[in-house]
C-alpha cells in the first residue's frame, strides 16, 4: 500500500502546484503519513485512521492562520471614500421620496429614514444600490 499512498500524494501534491490556492496540501501531508506507516503495518485500516487525522490536524490547526495571512485590506474605491463623509441636501428627503445630496462635489440620489429639508447638512452612512443612506449632523 506504500505506492498507493505515495501516489495519491504525487496526485494531490501537482494538484496543489497547478491550482495554488492551499487546497490539497493538507490531505498531500496525510497522505505522505500514510505512505510512511504503511511501512511498518500491513493494517490498511490503521493506515486510513492516519491519514485522515493527520489530513484533519493540519486541516484544523492551519486553515484558520492561512485565512487570515491570506487576507488582503480593504482599499476604499471612489464609492467607498464617501461614506462618513459631510453632505448637503439639495432636493429634500423623504422616508418615501429619494432626494439630492452633493458630497465631495458630486451629486448622489439619497434616502433616509427621516424628512431631511434642503440645504441640511448630511453625514453619508452607507450606499446602497445607486443612492446614499444618510442621517442628519448633529449639530457641534
Amino acid at each position: 500500500m506504500t505506492i498507493f499512498w505515495l501516489i495519491t500524494f504525487l496526485i494531490l501534491i501537482t494538484i496543489e502546484i497547478l491550482t495554488i490556492n492551499l487546497v490539497t496540501i493538507w490531505f498531500a501531508i496525510g497522505a505522505l503519513t500514510a505512505a510512511i506507516v504503511s511501512c511498518f503495518t500491513t493494517n490498511l485500516f490503521l493506515e486510513f485512521i492516519v491519514f485522515v487525522l493527520i489530513s484533519g490536524i493540519c486541516l484544523l490547526f492551519t486553515k484558520p492562520f492561512l485565512n487570515r495571512v491570506k487576507q488582503k485590506p480593504k482599499i476604499p474605491t471612489n464609492l467607498d471614500s464617501i461614506i462618513g463623509k459631510i453632505g448637503q441636501v439639495t432636493e429634500e428627503i423623504d422616508p418615501e421620496e429619494v432626494g439630492e445630496v452633493k458630497v465631495a462635489g458630486k451629486r448622489w440620489s439619497a434616502i433616509s429614514k427621516e424628512r431631511i429639508p434642503k440645504g441640511t447638512f448630511v453625514v453619508i452612512k452607507k450606499i446602497t444600490g445607486v443612492k446614499v443612506v444618510v442621517e442628519k449632523k448633529e449639530e457641534n
